[in-house]
């Protein structure tokens, strides 16, 4: 099973961008630890991460008929990209969406997401481990 995991903007600034909130583990820490689940899962990751909005939607398109389900913290783009939304709803391809902090209990505008309704769940609020729980909620969806 082949998985893109895409983060989107300021992702790659973790361990420096208010800890309090985002914690102290770094980007590129984050991403050994999420390569070195392959094999725990019987997987192939890639991991992506972009400041840009169009090349987001670039690598949704280039998912397409390449890989059996994506991984998406869109940042600050969930709250308004319909241009990732649509990328998703495109490619037909099971999405799960993560988020370090819990959306839910911060900022009134980060309660809604225009991005989530394009994927098959979200999870919020587990701080880098919402990629590993989006790791085994791909595979329960593939598994139906």
């Amino acid at each position: 099973m082949k998985i893109l995991v895409i983060n989107g903007p300021n992702i790659n600034m973790l361990g420096i961008r208010e800890k309090n909130i985002y914690g102290t583990e770094n980007y590129e820490s984050m991403c050994s630890i999420l390569k070195s689940k392959e094999n725990d899962f019987n997987i192939k990751l890639d991991i992506l991460q972009s400041n840009i909005e169009g090349e987001i939607v670039g690598f949704i398109h280039n998912a397409y008929e390449k890989y059996d389900g994506i991984i998406i913290n869109p940042g600050a783009y969930t709250h308004y990209s319909i241009a990732i939304y649509d990328a998703l709803k495109s490619v037909d391809i099971p999405t799960v969406e993560v988020h370090i902090s819990n959306v839910h209990a911060r900022e009134e505008f980060r309660r809604k997401s225009v991005t989530a309704p394009a994927c098959i769940g979200q999870i919020s609020g587990f701080g880098t481990y919402g990629y590993e729980l989006a790791i085994l909620a791909l595979l329960n969806n593939i598994k139906k």
